[in-house]
C-alpha cells in the first residue's frame, strides 16, 4: 500500500540539478535507505517528501490520512526544557488548539460560544484529548523522564527526546536524517529496535553501513539527479551497484568510439561533403547534444597519510593506571602496552571517559595513580585537537596551507590546489570560507588538515561523522595501508571491524577490558566469557548463564623466575630502544658515510646488532605475557 509518491519530481539549486524528474514509492512496512555521496541532494528530497522544499516540476501524491514525522541529524538544543515538552513539540498545533481552548474556556463570554465550539471539533478530529496519554505512553516506551530538563541529558538521550516528538504524532511515515550521528553503540543498537518495531514506511537517511544492513529492506541511490531502486539489503545493492558501473563503463567506451568515428567522417574532404548524408549530419548532431549532457561520476576521494619515520618498538607503556574525575572512577588499575603497528578501537558510551583515556595514553592528563610512559621518536597527529583549530572565517586553502603554496606529502610536493582535489575540493570550492561547508565537508578538510601532518601515531576521535560510505570505505583503506600506530574512538561498527586489531572496552565502574579483534570479536568473545546482566527482555534459562560463567578462563600465575624477568624486561627495552635511536641518529648524519670505512662498518654492524637484540626481547615479551 502506497503511502507517498513523487511522479516526476525536479529541484534544482542555480545550474545544479539535484533531482531530475525522479520517481519514488514508499509503501507500508518499507524502510528503505537512501544513500549517494554527500551533496547529492538526499537531505533535499527528505526535505520535499516533507513539504519543507518547493520542487521545480513533478507532482507529489500522499495518501490522505497518512502523517508524516522527522528525525533531524541536529539534535534538541540542551535547554531548559523538560523532556516532556520536547516530546509535545512534535504535535506543537494540537497543543496550541488545547490551549487556545483552555484559555477561552476560563473566561469565555456568550461571543465565544461559537470559537469554542470550532475549536473542539478541530480538537476531536486529531484526537487531542488524549495527548498527555500519547506523551505518557511514548514517555515509557522510550524510557524517559518526563520532568528532567534537556540540559541534564546526553547527546543519546536529547536524541530519544527527539523520536519521541516524531512518535507522539502517530506517523505513518518516519524521515530519518542521520539519526546516529553523535551516539554510542549502546543508543544506535536501541533506535536500530525502535525503527524495526515501527510498522509504517520508513526513510532514512544514514552512513552507518551496519544499520543499513541490518534495517533496510530496500536501497534507493541518488546519484547525479538520478534515483535508482536496489531490492535487498546493503550487501546486495554493492554487488548490483557494482554490475551497474560495469555496464554504463562498457556503454559510454561505445558511445564515445561512435562519436569519434562520426567527427572523423564529418571532416572528410570536399568530394564526401558533397555527397553526405544530411540525416547522418542530423544524427551527429544529437550524438553530440547527448555527450554533452552526459552526467559523470563524481571524482572519488584520494588522500593518503604524511608518514614520519618509524616509532620505537613500544609506543605508550602504561603500568597500574587509575583515574577518577568527580569522585568517580574512569579508570580502575589499568595496564597496558601500545606496540607500534597497533591499530586500537576504543568502545564505550558517551560520557564514560574514552577522550579522557586518550589524554592520559598522550600525555596530555597526570593520571591519579600509576605511570605512563610514551615510546621513543614519536610524532602524533590528533583529529581532536583539529576540530578547534579550523578558522570558520578562513577559506579551505588558508587553513590547510598556512600561508604555503605547496605541501609535502611522503617526500612529493604538490601544490595546495592538486592536494585538495584528492579530498573533493575544486579549485573554486578550495576558496570557500569553512563556515559555509556541510558537515561532511568541513570534516574531509580536517582529515586534509590531519593527512598533511608527518605522524606516526595517529589519533581520530569520531572521524566518521558526516562521511558519505564512499570516502568512509576510502578512509578504511588509507588506515589499513598506514604503517604508524593508530588510536580511534568511533561508534562506526563497520568501520571498527575494518580498522582496528583489537579494542579497549569501557565496562563500568572504570574497568578497561581489551579484545582481540573488533565490534563483532568483542561481541563474540563477551558472550563466551562473561555472563551479560539479565534484563526483563532476556528470556533465557538460568543455566544457560551458568554455563557462560563457567566457561571464563582462570590466569595463570607465572614462578618466581619467569614473573621477575617479566618485570625487568619494559626497562631492558626502552634502554635497548634510546640506543638504537641515538644510533640512527648518527648513522643518518649527511657526513657519516664521508668518515673512515672502518668506523662506519662496526657502526652499522652495531646498529644491526641491537635491533635484532629488540626483535629477541620482545618475542620473549609476548610470550612471557601469553603464559599469565
Amino acid at each position: 500500500m502506497a503511502l507517498i509518491r513523487l511522479d516526476k519530481v525536479s529541484v534544482a539549486f542555480g545550474d545544479k540539478q539535484l533531482l531530475d524528474h525522479i520517481d519514488f514509492q514508499l509503501d507500508k512496512g518499507e524502510r528503505v535507505a537512501l544513500v549517494g555521496i554527500n551533496g547529492a541532494g538526499k537531505s533535499t528530497l527528505l526535505k520535499v517528501l516533507a513539504r519543507h522544499q518547493p520542487t521545480d516540476d513533478g507532482d507529489i501524491w500522499q495518501d490522505g490520512g497518512a502523517r508524516v514525522a522527522e528525525l533531524s541529524q541536529m539534535l534538541p538544543a540542551a535547554d531548559e526544557r523538560r523532556v516532556s515538552d520536547v516530546v509535545a513539540s512534535g504535535c506543537a498545533e494540537t497543543v496550541d488548539l488545547l490551549n487556545r481552548y483552555q484559555t477561552l474556556a476560563m473566561s469565555h463570554s456568550d461571543a465565544d460560544m461559537a470559537e469554542l465550539e470550532r475549536l473542539q471539533h478541530q480538537i476531536e478530529q486529531v484526537d487531542g484529548w488524549h495527548l498527555e496519554q500519547k506523551i505518557q505512553q511514548v514517555l515509557e516506551r522510550l524510557e524517559l523522564d518526563g520532568e528532567q530538563q534537556m540540559s541534564a541529558l546526553s547527546g543519546g538521550w536529547r536524541r530519544r527526546a527527539a523520536l519521541g516528538a516524531a512518535l507522539v504524532q502517530s506517523p505513518d511515515i518516519l524521515l530519518l536524517d542521520e539519526p546516529t550521528n553523535h551516539l554510542d553503540i549502546e543508543t544506535i543498537e536501541w533506535l536500530e529496535k525502535q525503527i524495526m518495531e515501527f510498522r509504517g514506511g520508513v526513510l532514512f537517511i544514514s552512513h552507518d553501513r551496519s544499520l543499513v544492513e541490518r534495517l533496510a529492506t530496500r536501497i534507493v541511490e541518488l546519484d547525479r539527479g538520478h534515483l535508482t531502486s536496489f531490492p535487498g539489503n546493503y550487501s546486495a545493492y554493492l554487488t548490483q551497484k557494482e554490475k551497474l558501473l560495469e555496464e554504463e563503463e562498457r556503454h559510454n567506451a561505445l558511445f564515445d568510439k561512435r562519436l569519434a568515428e562520426e567527427e572523423k567522417w564529418i571532416r572528410q574532404g570536399i568530394k564526401a561533403r558533397r555527397t553526405r548524408n544530411e540525416g547522418r549530419v542530423r544524427a551527429l548532431k544529437d550524438l553530440r547534444v547527448e555527450r554533452s549532457q552526459r552526467r559523470e561520476l563524481q571524482g572519488k576521494a584520494k588522500f593518503q597519510v604524511e608518514q614520519a619515520d618509524r616509532s620505537g618498538k613500544i609506543v605508550i607503556e602504561v603500568d597500574h593506571v587509575s583515574h577518577h574525575y568527580n569522585n568517580e572512577p574512569v579508570i580502575s588499575d589499568l595496564t597496558l602496552s601500545v606496540q607500534r603497528g597497533d591499530r586500537i578501537g576504543l568502545i564505550g558510551p558517551n560520557g564514560i571517559g574514552k577522550s579522557t583515556l586518550l589524554k592520559v595514553l598522550l600525555g596530555q592528563l597526570v593520571p591519579d595513580q600509576g605511570t605512563v610512559k610514551l615510546g621513543t621518536s614519536l610524532n602524533i597527529a590528533y583529529f581532536d585537537q583539529l576540530r578547534g583549530k579550523l578558522n570558520p572565517e578562513k577559506t579551505i586553502i588558508d587553513n590547510i596551507s598556512e600561508g604555503r603554496e605547496s605541501i609535502t606529502i611522503n617526500g612529493k610536493s604538490r601544490h595546495i590546489i592538486s592536494y585538495l582535489s584528492d579530498f573533493l575540493f575544486s579549485p573554486e570550492r578550495a576558496r570557500t570560507p569553512v563556515k559555509a561547508l556541510s558537515g561532511g565537508e568541513c570534516n574531509r578538510v580536517m582529515l586534509a588538515k590531519l593527512f598533511s601532518q608527518p605522524s606516526n601515531l595517529l589519533v581520530l576521535d569520531e572521524p566518521t561523522n558526516d562521511l558519505d560510505i564512499e570516502t568512509l570505505e576510502l578512509l578504511e583503506e588509507i588506515l589499513l595501508e598506514y604503517k604508524g600506530t593508530l588510536l580511534l574512538v568511533s561508534h562506526d561498527r563497520a568501520f571498527l571491524d575494518n580498522v582496528v586489531t583489537s579494542t579497549l572496552v569501557f565496562e563500568g565502574e572504570g574497568r578497561i577490558q581489551e579484545y582481540v579483534g573488533g565490534y563483532e570479536d568483542w561481541l563474540r568473545q563477551r558472550s563466551e566469557t562473561v555472563a551479560p546482566p539479565v534484563s526483563k527482555a532476556d528470556n533465557r534459562p538460568e543455566t544457560v548463564v551458568e554455563q557462560t560463567v563457567a566457561s571464563t578462563p582462570v590466569k595463570k600465575k607465572l614462578s618466581y623466575k619467569l614473573q621477575r624477568e617479566l618485570d625487568l624486561l619494559p626497562g631492558q627495552i626502552e634502554q635497548l630502544e634510546g640506543e638504537i635511536e641515538q644510533l640512527h641518529l648518527e648513522t643518518s648524519a649527511p657526513d657519516f658515510y664521508t668518515g673512515d670505512h672502518q668506523q662506519v662498518s662496526t657502526r652499522l654492524a652495531e646498529l644491526q646488532s641491537k635491533e635484532t637484540q629488540l626483535e629477541e626481547l620482545m618475542e620473549r615479551w609476548v610470550e612471557l605475557e601469553a603464559m599469565l
